[in-house]
């Protein structure tokens, strides 16, 4: 039974993770070297990086297949005793069936409104798995989406590309779509955007309202991810 029918829909929930520290740069590991997966991982959490976005994805909903649940254990069991966060963006037609798949592996877990029909009940299902609940839209989705689901959003992904590649180029029209949607967010919930976030717009997407910034291929398409990292994180920093 969905809880919003007696009371808050969020009374009796298990305690959440804290959402992350904002601004931060999230390397996304859909571009990371799977051979050396742990030691840039390492090496990231040393320079700083807290939040690591793990893209999911099922060859339907995008035309890509990518990571599973033992990808995410592993990236759990290297972050999270250092304070690390992993950051799971389910890309898939089902996405209801693959929460309870993830949930033991990550902290917050995005689905697309567009994947579903009953997005307020995966988000009511995300949050009693004890994860953060993100809503994750589409270049082509309508801003105003998210407005009858923020009771139970912690964060919105905002797509800066259409999901299923990395090293696509950035929708212009997407920095005054995240204007917008800070505009409507309340302060509370955190706004992120994914897909082609490099050094010439991580600052204007700060600017424009990004809290969690999301990057792959201009973090690990880099000679040095380490340093790509670094200037990603200057750049936010000074914006």
């Amino acid at each position: 039974m969905d809880s919003s029918s007696h009371g808050s829909w969020a009374d009796n929930l298990p305690p959440m993770p804290d959402m992350p520290s904002t601004p931060a740069v999230c390397p996304s590991l859909m571009s990371a070297d799977a051979l050396r997966l742990g030691d840039q991982v390492d090496a990231l959490i040393d320079a700083g990086a807290r939040v690591f976005h793990v893209d999911v994805m099922d060859g339907r909903f995008v035309p890509n297949l990518m990571l599973g649940t033992e990808t995410t254990r592993a990236v759990a069991g290297l972050a999270r005793p250092r304070g690390g966060l992993v950051d799971v963006h389910l890309m898939v037609e089902r996405p209801g069936d693959a929460i309870q798949w993830f949930a033991p592996h990550a902290d917050m877990i995005s689905v697309h409104v567009e994947a579903d029909p009953h997005p307020h009940q995966l988000l009511g299902e995300i949050r009693a798995a004890g994860c953060l609940a993100g809503l994750a839209i589409n270049p082509g989705t309508p801003v105003e989406a998210v407005v009858p689901l923020l009771e139970r959003v912690d964060y919105v992904n905002c797509m800066g590309v259409n999901p299923g590649f990395s090293g696509q180029s950035f929708i212009p029209e997407t920095l005054p779509r995240l204007t917008a949607l800070r505009d409507l967010l309340p302060d509370r919930v955190a706004l992120q955007v994914d897909g082609g976030i490099g050094p010439a717009n991580v600052t204007d997407a700060r600017a424009c309202g990004a809290d969690l910034l999301v990057s792959a291929s201009a973090i690990f398409g880099a000679a040095d991810p380490v340093a790509a990292y670094a200037d990603l994180v200057g750049r936010v920093e000074s914006a």
